[in-house]
């Protein structure tokens, strides 16, 4: 069955009353018929039918076998990073959320476990990296928010011939348009409030995995059974709705993404662009290899910093404001929003800097986009 038709019915199986909309169960708790006898629900930490409707959807989407729904994009985040031990290497690619940085280097670093940042869109480079103790290699691709591409297939060989893992964060292409666990990836994780919402207006998260009975999966179950990160019944059927238009939402935004930066690309104001579907992109073919689409993030570089500090004041229909994904296009200043905690060794190695602006393109009318993206520029 084709994406758009699995988006829109997920494994929905009717219930007596024929409902199309998968029901919203609320509650905590669930009689038992007898002694020892349960329907599958015993308490809704551990399992609720309306997320668990949305998990089923999502491994399906994904291709995986097993999938959670959590409380945010960083909670997923955070229950992969607890697969690591004491002594562990993981490599990051260099060029990441500043959550996740944040997340390793303020947060892991106390129990032991050692994070080196590498271009992992170079696959020598990374492999010269790889250690005894490197236990896995964690990407983002394209990475947020200068829009490299790693080579997923490429590095999930690498990690398996040394007994690593490979996670992938696609939050920025959406099962729609690229499947890594199809290319070898062990996990991967959303931040579901972007594309997989669209709408912004819930927070979560999600993760799949390749193989259910895989140590590192049972070791997931575990963690999120006991800690209680789980999305609520409310925000699963949320996006549970959402992700029925997730292919025409994202299909739209990625064409209106293309037509926005190839005029940035002419625009007098603007120095660089930085979009996976340009053909002078360096990571061009490697994309339309292993994806179906470019996504629609855009990042760009104007001629100085106070041109890309004063655009940010001139927004009619473009909202300034932090996160992506969503229906309305937003535009962000990383350096002092979603990456105003990384190192400055990395944001040199990466060239993200004070001139830097990133598009999240949305479903409006690309002429209006443009439209005010070119009034902003003015000087």
């Amino acid at each position: 069955m084709h994406d758009f038709s699995l988006e829109v019915h997920g494994t929905h199986t009717f219930d007596s009353t024929g409902a199309i909309s998968a029901p919203i169960y609320t509650s905590a708790t669930y009689r038992h018929p007898a002694f020892q006898q349960s329907t599958g629900y015993d308490y809704g930490r551990v399992a609720n039918p309306t997320r668990d409707e949305l998990e089923k959807t999502m491994a399906l989407l994904e291709r995986g076998e097993r999938s959670w729904a959590l409380s945010s994009g960083m909670a997923a985040i955070n229950m992969v990073l607890h697969l690591f031990q004491p002594g562990d290497h993981v490599l990051l690619s260099e060029d990441l959320y500043g959550g996740t940085v944040r997340l390793a280097n303020d947060i892991y670093t106390r129990y032991n476990i050692q994070f080196e940042y590498v271009d992992t869109a170079d696959l020598e480079l990374t492999a010269a990296h790889i250690k005894p103790a490197t236990k896995g290699i964690f990407i983002e691709t394209p990475s947020n928010p200068m829009m490299r591409i790693s080579d997923i297939q490429a590095l999930a060989r690498l990690a398996h011939d040394n007994d690593a893992l490979l996670i992938v964060d696609n939050t920025f292409l959406s099962p729609h348009f690229q499947k890594p666990l199809t290319l070898g990836a062990d996990i991967v994780l959303h931040s579901a409030t972007k594309y997989l919402c669209g709408h912004n207006d819930i927070i979560a998260g999600i993760l799949v995995v390749r193989e259910a009975k895989a140590d590192y999966a049972q070791q997931l179950e575990l963690f999120i059974k006991s800690e209680g990160p789980n999305l609520s019944p409310l925000d699963s059927w949320l996006l549970l709705r959402s992700i029925k238009t997730l292919g025409l939402r994202v299909e739209r935004q990625s064409e209106n993404a293309l037509k926005i930066a190839q005029w940035l690309q002419t625009h007098p104001a603007v120095t660089d662009v930085y979009y996976v579907g340009l053909p002078s992109h360096p990571g061009y073919e490697l994309q339309r290899c292993q994806a179906t689409g470019n996504g629609s993030m855009i990042s760009f570089k104007v001629k100085t910093t106070e041109l890309a500090k004063a655009a940010l004041g001139k927004l009619h229909l473009i909202c300034f404001a932090e996160s992506l994904g969503g229906v309305e296009t937003l535009l962000t200043y990383p350096l002092a929003q979603t990456h105003a905690e990384m190192p400055a060794e990395l944001l040199a190695r990466t060239g993200l800097d004070d001139r830097l602006l990133r598009l999240s393109v949305g479903i409006e009318d690309a002429d209006d986009i443009i439209a005010d993206l070119g009034q902003a520029l003015q000087g």
